[in-house]
């Protein structure tokens, strides 16, 4: 098993695809209230395309056509509610064997973490597990609302395939 996390944002259009066919996907989403709120914590000006929403719906279809059947839609909601619940669903759609050691990890940094660690990795890098699911603030500029109008149709498209557990 070799994992790979690709934020949708980042493949850019002029970017190939054609790697996609060697691999089998598995999609993460999130309420775009929820992203919002976190992502405007640290930029100010943001769009629909640095939210990744399109770029997501659009890289799910691809992946849909290439593996001939739908991947693998998590909600984070769903996983904070079930981990082990949710990751032993994953496991089983992609034909790889459960551990117990996916629900614990060791805090602090990982190589793997990226450039991206110091700016979004603070909370992750303090934990040893997932934390209980509680409901977060939706909290944002007024302007920006629209945003979440405008991503709210592609959440819903992968959020009717994903994957649930016995609660």
């Amino acid at each position: 098993v070799w994992y790979q996390k690709h934020m949708t944002h980042h493949l850019l259009p002029h970017m190939g695809r054609s790697w996609l066919a060697q691999l089998r996907s598995c999609f993460l989403i999130r309420d775009p209230h929820e992203v919002l709120a976190s992502y405007v914590k640290r930029r100010q000006s943001v769009t629909l395309e640095d939210l990744g929403y399109p770029q997501q719906a659009e890289i799910f279809r691809l992946a849909q056509t290439l593996e001939e059947d739908v991947p693998v839609v998590i909600d984070s909601t769903d996983l904070l509610k079930n981990p082990e619940g949710i990751l032993r669903l994953v496991c089983t759609r992609l034909d790889i064997p459960f551990s117990q050691r996916m629900l614990r990890w060791p805090a602090g940094p990982r190589p793997s973490d990226g450039i991206w660690a110091p700016h979004w990795y603070a909370s992750v890098e303090a934990s040893t597990g997932f934390m209980p699911w509680e409901p977060r603030k939706k909290d944002y500029p007024e302007s920006l609302r629209t945003l979440v109008t405008e991503a709210m149709p592609y959440y819903e498209a992968l959020y009717t395939h994903r994957i649930r557990a016995e609660e």
